[in-house]
């Protein structure tokens, strides 16, 4: 009778500690709280997560804040016994001005308050150097960038988490950082170890500033995965997790794990992975989804998760353990909104979506992103111009944005005097555009707004390339790098230069009818060309602009952004320009 009262006791534990289920005796549950894409979003990034309501109707939830995430992330850890808190890159790089304005150290410390255990680097941890990656986990004042380090943390210690580098690569064959981390988690006599294996896409130096990344290269995602899992075993490791900055995309519903209509980089990589891969927390599209992977591949019973972009989104993973077997019986995730209680538009207060979980504010994060809003709030609400309507950056069928094009034609404007280098077209890469540009209503727009359009704190370049070598660039957009017919990246333009594109002819020979100004560019003419040095040392696999001789250096591209608006408004708002430049000429 005592030993059935102890086991009703145990079952009674074990079943409050695991959130109100029933667990096994003899088993562990095991909680991962995951996001990835943050992005520097401090602030609430004006997002919503498309849900359904009670009835099933869909319903936009505003979403985001790291203060609200932070509570979020609290919450959870207080429902469930044993949990870790990790992430799936770029949680810096790209940020709006709050976090990049102080080369995002206010990102790094909001993740120290949240108790990250491990993140895994993405591409954009990159943008600004290994060195400067370094800074950000290590600390320290050192300066790698235009910008000025410490500004307002002196000296600034760096993460407390540890950055997972398992598959970027010193020119000794050592990872930049460590490549896997192991957590153990204790209870009832029983020790679980959770392996951790972070890494970006190996596509990584097509994305950066190849100076960023020289001397580094970037392995196979999921071989440089599979040739760890021994040495996790080895430290204890039970359970096997990848936390991997690549990603692909659902049709299926916010909380729905059928990965109806998965596709993208992410699925080889899966399909590649050792079966002894329990758990894979991925990023990059900046699309959520959880995908139980084994309704598509039964022989790779894992869960796939993503949780969109910018802290909008909270992914909880629950892994059951048996204790015995040291493997996982039961494993299920669903998608936390991150709905805070508080949220202001443009145009007042936005409404919020009681029947969704709302929550406050965790104290020290939003005292924390008070105190860096409060130092960039002069620069921030300065105005910086006028224009006539809003500038989206979603792109056109031709690949053509309007933002796109206001950018490319600030690059011309920055660099077509002689001595700014003689720029005749200008070029612009739409991963570069990272908003839109939306003026209040009476046409202003602020310095804080062109940050968060151009966060990248790239310099103007010019640089002389003949006719050829600019057809060969345009027929980059569809084969070069992660480029490809498929997924092209179609450059922005300046206006004056118009082509026409056609995806249906081979390879070579999709590019025609290229004008400067109306007239045919000649094959062996060199004209100057005005660009970021992004695109200049050959990012996003646009190699031939690396063959441009005769160099010269410019502004940051922020400025120029600014300048081009500001002279453009002078007489009244700027006007859009809506024209387009590029011709698609296939169906």
């Amino acid at each position: 009778m005592l030993r059935s009262l102890g086991a009703g006791l145990l079952a009674l534990l074990l079943t409050a500690c695991g959130g109100g289920k029933l667990l096994q005796p003899g088993s562990m549950e095991i909680t991962l709280l995951g996001f990835n894409d943050f992005h520097g979003n401090l602030e609430p990034p004006q997002q919503s997560v498309l849900a359904q309501d009670a009835q099933g109707r869909p319903v936009a939830v505003p979403a985001g804040g790291a203060a609200y995430l932070a509570q979020a992330i609290a919450e959870r850890r207080a429902a469930n016994r044993h949990v870790a808190l990790v992430t799936a890159g770029d949680m810096i790089g790209a940020s709006p001005m709050v976090s990049s304005l102080f080369l995002d150290e206010p990102t790094i410390e909001a993740l120290n308050l949240m108790q990250v255990d491990f993140a895994a680097t993405g591409n954009h941890e990159y943008d600004q150097g290994h060195a400067e990656l370094l800074r950000m986990q290590h600390g320290g004042c050192e300066q790698f960038t235009a910008k000025q380090p410490c500004q307002l943390s002196r000296p600034f210690a760096g993460a407390t988490f540890q950055y997972l580098a398992a598959n970027t690569l010193r020119s000794d064959g050592q990872t930049l950082l460590p490549a896997t981390g192991v957590k153990f988690f204790e209870e009832q006599g029983m020790r679980i170890g959770v392996g951790f294996i972070g890494m970006t896409l190996k596509n990584t130096p097509l994305m950066v500033r190849p100076s960023g990344v020289q001397g580094l290269t970037f392995a196979d995602e999921a071989s440089t995965a599979n040739a760890l899992i021994p040495r996790l075993r080895a430290q204890g490791a039970d359970v096997i997790v990848v936390l991997i900055h690549e990603g692909g995309s659902t049709t299926s519903g916010l909380q729905d794990d059928s990965c109806r209509g998965l596709s993208g980089d992410i699925v080889p990589i899966v399909e590649a992975l050792s079966p002894e891969v329990d758990v894979v927390i991925s990023g990059h599209t900046h699309r959520s989804y959880i995908c139980d992977y084994a309704k598509i591949n039964p022989r790779k019973p894992l869960l796939l998760t993503s949780a969109g972009l910018y802290g909008t989104l909270l992914t909880e993973v629950r892994l059951t353990v048996d204790g015995r077997t040291r493997r996982i019986t039961d494993r299920s995730a669903r998608q936390h909104i991150v709905q805070g209680e508080a949220y202001h538009g443009r145009s007042g207060p936005v409404a919020l979506q009681p029947q969704f979980p709302v929550f406050s504010p965790e104290p020290q994060v939003a005292q924390l992103v008070a105190r860096y809003k409060q130092a960039a709030e002069p620069l921030a609400s300065a105005q910086a111009g006028r224009l006539a309507g809003p500038a989206s950056r979603t792109l056109q069928s031709n690949g053509e944005s309007v933002m796109g094009r206001i950018v490319a034609d600030s690059i011309l404007a920055a660099t077509r005097d002689a001595a700014a280098g003689g720029a005749q077209l200008a070029f612009m890469n739409p991963g570069g555009v990272r908003a839109d540009l939306v003026p209040a209503a009476d046409g202003r727009v602020t310095y804080g707004q062109l940050f968060r359009v151009q966060p990248f704190g790239n310099t103007l370049m010019v640089l002389s390339l003949s006719g050829e070598q600019i057809r060969q660039v345009l027929e980059q957009q569809f084969d070069g790098g992660s480029n490809t017919v498929e997924s092209p990246r179609i450059l922005h333009v300046s206006q004056g230069f118009s082509y026409r594109f056609d995806r249906r002819r081979p390879a070579g020979q999709r590019v025609s009818d290229m004008r400067l100004n109306g007239q045919p560019l000649e094959p062996t003419t060199r004209y100057r060309v005005g660009l970021q040095s992004y695109l200049g040392t050959g990012g996003d696999g646009f190699s031939v602009f690396t063959q441009g001789q005769d160099v010269t250096g410019g502004m940051l591209d922020l400025d120029a952004l600014a300048d081009h608006i500001r002279t453009q408004s002078q007489n009244g708002p700027m006007a859009l320009p809506l024209q387009e430049r590029i011709a698609r000429v296939e169906p």
